[in-house]
């Protein structure tokens, strides 16, 4: 045979080679199960051994009492680890490191809901590692950081996500000031601007800027989902955070665009925000509603670069440049999703609106729910000129006399528009349920825009704050305008969390335990079903008092 050919070959018999082989091969399981077996006790007795090309019966078997549901697969995934089948277990020292961290990093996952689910998102997170030697150094010295992650892949796969692009994001999570609140628009735009200190072109810009955006956005996540914050008191710090990127990124959009076209001697151009950017109520995966205009010395109508360009086309491609900075999609991901059917004529007006025209459109031509649109604008960013020319005419359009009856009406049938299309009885879809977030801002909405030209302080920020600065008005009772104000905080909290943790809607029979714990003491209820009463009570409140200014009063005109 092909093998007593080798032992003569050899030199030796066929029974002494079989006898050296042997021993050889022993000695190398030998020096690899030191290497790359475990056992430990972790609160279930029994071994974890990922060696070889089968299931061990006995790693199968405390798999299964650590709660996994599928060990096998779990077994399998584990040697493909060991194996060197990802780039971060390619190196001896990576295993020898992921071997010692196996126990602890088994035990953090099972104390997650669903445990299969956390593994699995644990398995595409370390796929997506370029390496793994230093974060898992970092996992084996920082126990609690394990336990964080852990909770993030059982419990916020968005969160999750993020970490699989960016595994840098655990230095911040090391910082002192991690779970510090973030800081404000001046100090944000400070730190961005030295990130921005080694950038060798745009391309670099745009990567950085995503890269340091997203680790705020990581720490705002976390702040949530450990209830360190909640969504309505981080909601102006990311409005902050959002506010910095504009102003940056105008910069690097307009210099861009002077190379090949100059400048418009005596323009100027601003951002206005509108929904949850102006009214300061972002949250980590929250759209930028925007609008663009501009103002321009009319004696100098053209730009002054090699190819110029008139105002209104200079400034629809800076606008259309900003938007690409802010939305396209790099090796880093995007900044932001950008809505623009806010300004004039929606989607098919300009892109770029010179302020005089904004402001007739908005006279002259405006429905009454662009007018409750502009209940929630800001001036984003501007220079101080065209910032406080802008900020003048949204005051002014605001304060409009208007006849109440017919604004009440309009309003009502919005509201019936809305609710055909989107009609639910599911207390946890916050938006759409009657006495949910709709019900809440189209009251406030109206409130504001009947009483503006009285009360201009009452326009402005979120609809937390409007309802809270309404109880001192007059407009509605005091203790009402409190409760509406609690109302939207609560309903802004858990509709925030939700979409921090979920991508799809939230069914509260099949829900992760994690995930009800995390929620009920968001909404500082005992339970998730206290939460649930809670919430019902809560609309129903809300739905009451609509209908009280709204609905019943616009019937009785």
């Amino acid at each position: 045979s092909k093998l007593n050919n080798l032992a003569v070959f050899s030199g030796t018999s066929l029974p002494n080679f079989r006898n050296e082989l042997k021993a050889h091969l022993d000695a190398v399981v030998g020096h690899y199960a030191r290497l790359f077996e475990r056992e430990d006790s972790l609160g279930a007795e029994g071994s974890l051994v990922f060696t070889g090309s089968t299931d061990d019966p006995e790693t199968l078997e405390t798999l299964s009492k650590l709660g996994f549901r599928q060990p096998s697969r779990i077994s399998e995934r584990i040697r493909n680890w060991h194996h060197g089948r990802f780039a971060a277990t390619r190196t001896v020292r990576a295993r020898e490191l992921l071997t010692q961290l196996m126990p602890r990093l088994l035990e953090a996952l099972s104390l997650t809901a669903d445990p299969d689910a956390a593994f699995v998102k644990f398995d595409e997170f370390l796929g997506r590692l370029p390496a793994g030697v230093q974060l898992f150094s970092l996992f084996n010295e920082n126990p609690t950081l394990l336990d964080l992650v852990a909770e993030i892949m059982g419990t916020a796969p968005r969160l999750a996500n993020a970490l699989s692009h960016n595994a840098t994001m655990f230095d911040a999570v090391l910082s002192a000031d991690f779970f510090d609140p973030l800081k404000e628009k001046s100090q944000l735009l400070k730190n961005l601007n030295e990130a921005m200190v080694g950038a060798r072109d745009y391309q670099d810009v745009l990567d950085i800027a995503r890269r340091w955006a997203n680790e705020q956005k990581f720490r705002a996540g976390v702040q949530i989902l450990r209830n360190a914050s909640s969504a309505s008191d981080m909601g102006p710090d990311l409005s902050n955070l959002a506010d910095a990127l504009i102003t940056r990124l105008i910069d690097d959009a307009t210099a861009q665009l002077a190379e090949q076209h100059g400048t418009i001697s005596g323009g100027s151009f601003g951002v206005v925000g509108l929904g949850k950017l102006g009214a300061r109520e972002m949250t980590p995966e929250s759209d930028l509603d925007l609008v663009f205009i501009y103002d321009f010395d009319a004696d100098h109508p053209d730009s002054d670069g090699p190819r110029p360009l008139p105002a209104s086309l200079y400034y629809t491609r800076l606008s259309q440049r900003l938007i690409s900075a802010l939305t396209a999609l790099t090796g880093e991901g995007r900044l932001y999703e950008v809505d623009m059917r806010l300004r004039p004529t929606g989607n098919a007006g300009a892109v770029a609106t010179h302020l005089e025209g904004f402001v007739r459109y908005q006279r002259e031509t405006a429905w009454t729910w662009e007018h409750m649109a502009l209940t929630r604008a800001r001036v984003v960013a501007a220079p101080p000129e065209l910032s406080d020319q802008a900020k003048r005419a949204l005051e002014a359009l605001l304060e409009i006399p208007r006849d109440q009856t017919q604004l009440k009406q309009e309003i009502d049938e919005m509201r019936t528009r809305v609710e055909k299309e989107h009609a639910t009885t599911d207390p946890w879809n916050i938006k759409y349920v009657r006495g949910g977030l709709i019900d809440l801002q189209f009251l406030c909405q109206y409130l504001q825009l009947a009483h503006a030209k009285r009360l201009p302080g009452l326009i402005g920020g979120s609809t937390e704050s409007v309802f809270k600065r309404m109880a001192t008005s007059g407009v509605i009772e005091a203790k009402q305008a409190q409760e509406m104000g609690t109302a939207a905080k609560l309903m802004v909290n858990i509709q925030g969390l939700l979409r921090l943790t979920l991508a799809d809607s939230f069914n509260e029979s099949e829900a992760p335990d994690a995930l009800r714990e995390v929620l009920a003491r968001a909404g500082g209820a005992q339970d998730i079903a206290s939460l649930r009463n809670k919430l019902i009570d809560t609309q129903g409140r809300v739905l009451e008092t609509y209908r009280q200014h709204i609905t019943h009063s616009a019937a009785l005109a």
